[in-house]
């Protein structure tokens, strides 16, 4: 996967994909749109996604992702779309999430977050 480092856009929804997402996905530097929802996608968001500095859309939802909410994704200076749903991911939402300016939309709902929600 990482050799495709021009490519823009990946949609690979609603197929039956299985095990971790690869930490080589953050070698696709021109990446504007990353859509792997609805699959049955297990393991932890790899913070290798935060290298993703093109990325203006990221849908994660609908796997059974673990683990935390990677601090790293604030990195993603474009990021228009942050779709987390309906996984089991744990944790709190980090604060760095409220650096993402440009953010028009988040979807963290239907997974065990704990803790406050940033204030910032």
């Amino acid at each position: 996967m990482g050799l495709l480092s021009y490519l823009r856009e990946l949609f690979l929804f609603f197929n039956q994909l299985t095990g971790s997402i690869p930490s080589e996905a953050g070698l696709l530097s021109h990446l504007i749109f990353l859509y792997l929802d609805f699959n049955q996608l297990t393991g932890s968001i790899p913070t290798e996604v935060g290298q993703l500095y093109l990325l203006e859309h990221l849908d994660l939802s609908d796997n059974q992702l673990t683990g935390s909410i990677p601090g790293q994704l604030h990195l993603l200076n474009h990021l228009d779309l942050l779709e987390l749903s309906n996984n089991q991911l744990t944790g709190s939402i980090p604060t760095e999430v409220g650096l993402l300016s440009g953010l028009g939309q988040l979807e963290l709902s239907n997974n065990p977050l704990t803790g406050s929600i940033p204030s910032e």
